[in-house]
């Protein structure tokens, strides 16, 4: 099946389907593209995959076609005429909002090795999805989406760039998290305003040791609340004696801003104040 541009477009002419702005509909017609996300997510017949917004089906007719069994949530009930003419009979469509979806218990149903969540991401909802698979421990393997470029690069961010964030830090605290491949605007109907790029982000076995990981994560977002203010400005409601025990060891000091340092450094911060 050809997922070209003119099949997209006719499609939605036959169905007389309104494109929704509000569920930030953007459907990949680029079959080249759809071939390498489902390539590079690596899956095989022991991986169950949950796909957020298939829209109309153009990546979920590859997924259920490596996967064991794909499990889908759609919030449009109006794309199910078309989307279900795409998939095969190991694809499962619940109709509903995927932040208030309760996935642990919706995925007790199945057998599988491996568990991913591979997804074109709508853009006004990409980070509160990643949260909620995080925050719900739903314990997937790997993670593979498209999104809006700008935000893939704070997701995908080293220390010492412009793009490293709290958000990074936080994301790299559970998986190792790396860019896949960009995406050219031109290959959605409609065509958005900007770029995407896939990333992808796998469980890490071994996460950092931490004492309490609540202050950690509050450390790491008071560190980074005012960009352009030093340490010692966003963290002088903490012990800085002891946090400049820790920053002396890494060849810092109170003067460096946070997209300096890494999430060892972050951690071992925390860690010191936890004592």
């Amino acid at each position: 099946m050809n997922y070209s541009p003119k099949k997209i477009n006719d499609d939605l002419i036959n169905s007389n389907f309104k494109i929704k702005k509000k569920f930030g509909q953007n459907f990949i017609a680029d079959e080249n593209t759809i071939k390498r996300i489902v390539e590079k997510s690596e899956i095989d017949e022991n991986s169950l995959v949950i796909e957020i917004g298939p829209g109309i089906g153009s990546l979920t007719h590859y997924l259920c076609k490596k996967a064991k069994n794909v499990l889908c949530y759609e919030i449009d009930k109006e794309v199910e005429p078309i989307l279900k003419e795409n998939i095969d009979a190991n694809v499962n469509i619940i109709f509903g909002d995927f932040l208030k979806a309760n996935v642990i218990e919706d995925i007790k149903k199945y057998d599988y090795k491996y568990l991913y969540v591979i997804a074109n991401l709508p853009y006004y909802i990409t980070t509160p999805i990643i949260l909620k698979i995080i925050e719900d421990k739903i314990d997937v393997d790997k993670i593979v989406v498209m999104v809006q470029k700008e935000v893939g690069n704070r997701f995908s961010a080293q220390p010492n760039t412009k793009d490293y964030n709290s958000l990074s830090v936080y994301l790299n605290y559970y998986f190792n998290v790396k860019k896949l491949i960009d995406v050219s605007r031109n290959i959605f109907i409609p065509v958005p305003n900007v770029d995407s790029i896939v990333v992808e982000m796998t469980k890490k076995e071994q996460k950092l040791v931490l004492k309490n990981k609540d202050l950690f994560f509050k450390i790491v977002r008071d560190s980074f609340k005012f960009k352009r203010k030093n340490l010692r400005n966003n963290l002088k409601n903490y012990d800085l004696a002891k946090i400049e025990d820790v920053l002396k060891k890494y060849s810092f000091d109170l003067s460096n801003r946070a997209e300096q340092l890494n999430i060892e450094v972050f951690a071992e911060i925390s860690n010191k104040l936890s004592e």
